[in-house]
């Protein structure tokens, strides 16, 4: 590859800077807005457009779609600029929106949504990729207040948004809104994000890219059927099991081969980077299944209503914003941050076994302190492991870098739901045959989920089997959640406090740990 090399454009003025990073939070908050508001109108869509047997399909062919394109965003931004790359996600994100909102069929959402997903891929990884070009690890730390803020705020107010705009215009508008919002964002980076342009000559790996969205569209789609729509040793899982470890073999053996590689092995070869990627896997992991269970558990067994599921978890999402601002600001005055990945792993496993010992008989204000624990776990590893990724590949990597550390971790979110699904599935159905007999079997004969209006109407028997059940199943998914996540506390301990680039160096910092420390090159110094 030959590349054209550019002097960084001079220090833009921090206003401008700020603008950008507006532009930026907003194209974060279309992605992970969209999932929030679609949740609560998929009832709705389901029943004008029908095709109930394919409800999952809406939610697993976004979720395919970004996970197999995030790696070929994060590539395609290194080798052609990361403008003009993220401004494409945006625009293709926001025509798989309007398609979405224009659809007659489910077949038609499904395929319109993974148009979304595709943009999506891009929009995460363009973000984070950006912001490495922009600023220095040093001083990235004081703005992962600001990026835990918009997860925050999509989080609680994706269903509320999602429920009013059902309510009052109709589901369609659900993917409507993001048009606004994406055009707001298109026209702030356009006008203020400047950035090196690159000239290369070089040739996409694309038989590495189909073979790496071979490999993870078969293994989501193994988490996502697996002990649901398939027994694990069914036919098809194991035949899914197969192709996703031939398909990823063959990948690495192709990575090995390529000239310009979309995921280069040699960022595996630093150990920070291999042990935060695994540390994210296990984030998305267990954050994944804890978003999409207490709900459940507060709703079904604490009576809490369906439209405030967002509020539910506040103590959790303000808990984590808050520690993540801190871990932040301390990271960038004192460019200390081995601790933190400790900390969050240590936290996260004691939220998570504290969450397991909720019962029918917990309290909103005690689930709430449980969840409080695991959201401060969270706060110190959600943008910790993003900086520690960053800084651990050179700047010729940064997208890769960035894109790979996502991938990872909504690999491990997939693998969470699915898993942790399975096994509450399991001990609801298990509780409520012992517990209710041949009328609890009855109960869930369509499945292990009920919603609260049925709940309300069950023979007083069987409810409180269910109730019983509920609880029973979200005891052993936080369980072994928290069994799990020792393996991310006892990884953190290994990372190494590799000094971040645009840190002020201490004498004979030069020479420490060499071996881990990437080659010193300069981001764009933004502000």
């Amino acid at each position: 590859m030959s590349q054209t090399a550019e002097t960084p454009p001079e220090a833009a003025p921090q206003r401008s800077v700020r603008v950008v990073l507006l532009g930026l939070m907003i194209a974060m908050l279309l992605a992970m807005l969209d999932n929030m508001i679609i949740g609560t109108a998929m009832p709705t869509i389901v029943g004008e457009l029908g095709g109930l047997n394919h409800l999952s399909w809406v939610v697993t062919a976004y979720t395919l779609a970004t996970a197999a394109s995030t790696p070929i965003w994060g590539k395609l931004g290194d080798m052609y600029g990361r403008k003009g790359i993220f401004m494409t996600s945006i625009v293709l994100f926001l025509a798989g929106s309007a398609l979405s909102g224009l659809s007659q069929s489910m077949d038609q959402l499904i395929a319109f949504r993974a148009i979304q997903g595709l943009g999506a891929g891009g929009l995460i990884v363009g973000v984070m990729a950006i912001i490495g070009d922009l600023i220095p690890p040093r001083e990235r730390g004081k703005y992962q207040g600001m990026m835990a803020g918009v997860m925050a705020l999509a989080m609680i107010g994706g269903p509320l948004v999602g429920g009013t705009i059902t309510d009052n215009w109709g589901w369609r508008w659900s993917f409507y809104i993001n048009l606004p919002l994406g055009a707001v964002a298109l026209a702030m980076i356009y006008i203020v994000l400047h950035l090196p342009k690159k000239r290369v000559q070089a040739r996409i790996d694309y038989l590495g890219a189909g073979l790496l969205t071979v490999g993870i569209t078969a293994l989501v789609l193994l988490t996502t059927w697996g002990g649901t729509q398939y027994g694990w040793a069914s036919a098809q899982i194991i035949g899914l099991l197969v192709l996703g470890v031939v398909a990823i073999a063959a990948f690495i053996w192709a990575e090995t081969r390529a000239k310009e590689p979309v995921m280069p092995l040699h960022i595996f070869r630093n150990r920070n980077f291999s042990l935060i990627s695994l540390i994210g896997f296990l984030v998305g992991f267990v954050m994944f299944g804890a978003m999409t269970f207490l709900p459940l558990y507060q709703q079904t067994v604490q009576g809490a209503s369906a439209t405030n599921s967002g509020l539910l978890l506040l103590p959790m999402l303000l808990a984590m914003m808050v520690v993540s601002l801190i871990a932040g600001r301390v990271t960038t005055q004192s460019g200390r941050y081995k601790i933190f990945p400790i900390i969050g792993g240590g936290l996260i496993t004691v939220g998570l076994y504290l969450l397991s010992t909720m019962d029918t008989g917990t309290t909103r204000f005690m689930s709430g302190v449980y969840m409080a624990v695991l959201g401060a776990g969270m706060g110190f590893l959600m943008q910790i492991t993003m900086l520690v990724a960053q800084n651990s590949v050179e700047m010729k990597d940064i997208g890769v870098g960035s894109s790979s550390a996502t991938l990872f971790r909504t690999i491990g979110g997939s693998f969470g739901v699915s898993l942790f699904g399975a096994l509450f599935t399991h001990h609801v159905q298990s509780t409520m045959t012992e517990l209710g007999g041949s009328a609890g079997s009855k109960a869930i004969g369509a499945g292990a989920q009920l919603d609260p209006a049925r709940i309300a109407h069950l023979p007083a028997e069987v409810r409180d089997a269910y109730l019983h059940a509920v609880s029973n199943g979200t005891h052993t998914v936080f369980l072994w959640g928290a069994v799990i996540s020792i393996v991310g506390f006892v990884a953190a301990w290994f990372v190494k406090e590799i000094p971040l680039r645009g840190a002020p160096q201490a004498p004979g910092d030069d020479k420490a740990d060499q071996d881990d420390a990437p080659e010193a090159l300069h981001p764009v110094e933004a502000i």
